[in-house]
């Protein structure tokens, strides 16, 4: 069943944006900043059933990775750099995070297809900066973007912020985003971005909104 919203747009062209679902927060085996393996299943599964359900939709998947040359490109951030100096920070393995050729840099195998967009020059938590994502959305007309990933806190907030700035209609899929912090700077992520940049919903409720989908019989 369908239902009706107000998303701010006359005609809502949608695209989803998928924030660092890659083995450096979500595989165990490699993760240097992870979440918890409870978290990272929970998150694989629900992304997978919102993914395929975007693709059958006629709505494009793009993933965004964090990857860096090298530790002289996390070390310019100044906060980042205590974060590396502080044993007791969830951070604290920023320096050693996503350098490029090792195998965080790398979206969970069951979270890619062929159809998807790979935009892989994030170097900071707004995945507008330095990437070529605005162009990519303008270029194809979107003016809708669903978000997940993680952090909810950090790169979700971050991005669902530019995206706001930038006047974007914006969904994050609250069951399809987690934290390496914890549940309690999960939740105020989603307080920040209900309250001022964009709406948060459930997958269900994002997959039963009324033109949505591109094509909604290939969907069902």
């Amino acid at each position: 069943m369908t239902r009706a919203m107000n998303l701010g747009v006359d005609h809502p062209k949608a695209a989803l944006v998928a924030i660092d679902l890659h083995r450096g927060h979500l595989d165990m085996a490699v993760a240097t900043m992870p979440t918890t393996p409870e978290a990272a299943s929970r998150i694989i599964g629900a992304n997978k059933r919102l993914f395929d359900w975007c693709r059958g939709a006629g709505i494009p998947v793009i993933h965004q990775v964090t990857s860096y040359r090298d530790a002289e490109e996390i070390r310019a951030n100044p906060f980042w750099r205590t974060r590396a100096e502080d044993p007791t920070a969830t951070r604290k393995n920023v320096m050693r995070h996503n350098i490029i050729g090792g195998p965080g840099c790398t979206v969970m195998p069951q979270l890619l297809d062929p159809r998807d967009f790979v935009v892989n020059t994030k170097k900071r938590y707004d995945c507008f900066l330095g990437t070529d994502l605005d162009f990519l959305l303008r270029s194809r007309g979107i003016n809708t973007l669903l978000i997940t990933g993680v952090n909810t806190n950090s790169c979700v907030l971050a991005t669902t912020t530019a995206a706001n700035v930038r006047d974007y209609s914006v969904i994050v899929v609250e069951d399809c985003v987690d934290s390496m912090d914890g549940p309690e700077l999960h939740a105020a992520g989603l307080a920040c971005i209900r309250t001022a940049f964009g709406f948060v919903m459930k997958s269900e409720a994002v997959m039963a909104l009324d033109g949505l989908a591109a094509s909604r019989d290939s969907a069902a």
